[in-house]
């Protein structure tokens, strides 16, 4: 079942839990006595916590019961807090509940460097194809010419990326990637991944989106019974999530195509208003496929299509067998990443 994804930045607003629901109530003085149906519930404010996966909150005033917190995080859902900028600040994930979470904890911190670089070279040799596959729908010259490049890349990625090849793909993506908005100017857009909203548009909307994609990743890692701080390839000491920013790697062009239809539609200013999130929340909805090369029969190796939320947990629930290795493991190269059904929003 898909769950859903919740976000609060309308209005201030106070969340608590009664009879295992979310109620969602407007900020006003509060009340001694909580009716059954309060009068100040948000519209569509009474959601069962069971069918929740991310709340998104980017309203400074919103406050929180203790057991609205702790019944969201048993019900395996995933909560960020947004500064000031608008952007993710902090996240609270739920602990793992998997059955075999110890074991799989020691095969991840077990995994050999060869493993490691492995994986990185399939996650880089994804994001690249993908990254083509965006650039081929848009239709302008500059596209299609780095869309061919962009292939031709992708088949040069070795075991770990040791000439960084990512950083050159991404040089000729994001040259191309908004040259038909930018009045034909391919230099005109510069991709800054710092936080906020004083970088150049459309860079702040790209953030935000890709820290949805962060979230829904790490939950999706919990889930799986991974931790989201050891990653393959990432390793800051400061960052907490690094092998979720690792596997996010191939799915960032869903992102990068609603930000092109979004700025098609007139978002031209990086305000983050609730219209442009809840576009850019969706993108957990869109739908991707998976398919299992490596599955024993033909009937299995079928695509597996659904939205990508629920692929991403086919996706990490794949990165744990390449862990385990063995008889019983898979092989980097069957690492489940889900692959976008359409780009028709980069249009």
């Amino acid at each position: 079942m898909l769950k859903r994804t919740i976000e609060i930045s309308r209005e201030p607003a106070h969340l608590l839990v009664r009879d295992r629901q979310l109620l969602i109530l407007r900020k006003t003085d509060p009340p001694r006595h909580l009716p059954a149906n309060p009068p100040n519930l948000v519209a569509g404010g009474r959601i069962p916590c069971e069918d929740i996966a991310l709340v998104m909150v980017d309203e400074r005033q919103t406050t929180y019961s203790h057991s609205a917190l702790v019944t969201l995080a048993a019900q395996g859902a995933a909560i960020c807090f947004c500064g000031e900028d608008h952007l993710p600040a902090g996240m609270l994930l739920p602990f793992g509940d998997h059955s075999q979470i110890v074991w799989r904890l020691r095969d991840q911190i077990r995994v050999k460097r060869p493993v490691r670089k492995q994986l990185w070279k399939v996650i880089i040799q994804a994001k690249v194809r993908s990254q083509a596959a965006l650039l081929a729908t848009i239709g302008h010259d500059a596209a299609r010419n780095a869309a061919l490049r962009l292939r031709t890349m992708a088949r040069d990625v070795r075991s770990g990326d040791p000439e960084n090849i990512e950083a050159q793909a991404a040089k000729v993506y994001w040259s191309a990637w908004m040259a038909d908005h930018f009045a034909g100017d391919a230099g005109a857009f510069t991709r800054i991944a710092k936080p906020g909203l004083d970088s150049p548009p459309p860079n702040a909307m790209l953030n935000y989106g890709y820290a949805v994609l962060r979230a829904a990743m790490a939950r999706a890692l919990v889930g799986s019974g991974l931790l989201p701080a050891l990653g393959i390839h990432h390793h800051h000491r400061a960052n907490t999530f690094c092998l979720a920013d690792d596997l996010i790697e191939p799915l960032r062009p869903m992102v990068d195509a609603r930000v092109r239809s979004l700025w098609a539609r007139g978002w031209t200013r990086d305000s983050l208003q609730q219209t442009v999130k809840a576009e850019l929340l969706a993108v957990l909805t869109d739908e991707a496929c998976t398919t299992d090369l490596a599955a024993a029969t033909p009937a299995a190796r079928q695509p597996d299509v659904g939205p990508l939320m629920v692929t991403l947990h086919r996706y990490t629930a794949s990165l744990a067998a390449c862990y385990a290795g063995g008889a019983e493991g898979r092989s980097p190269e069957a690492l489940l990443i889900p692959i976008p059904l359409s780009n028709g929003r980069a249009k």
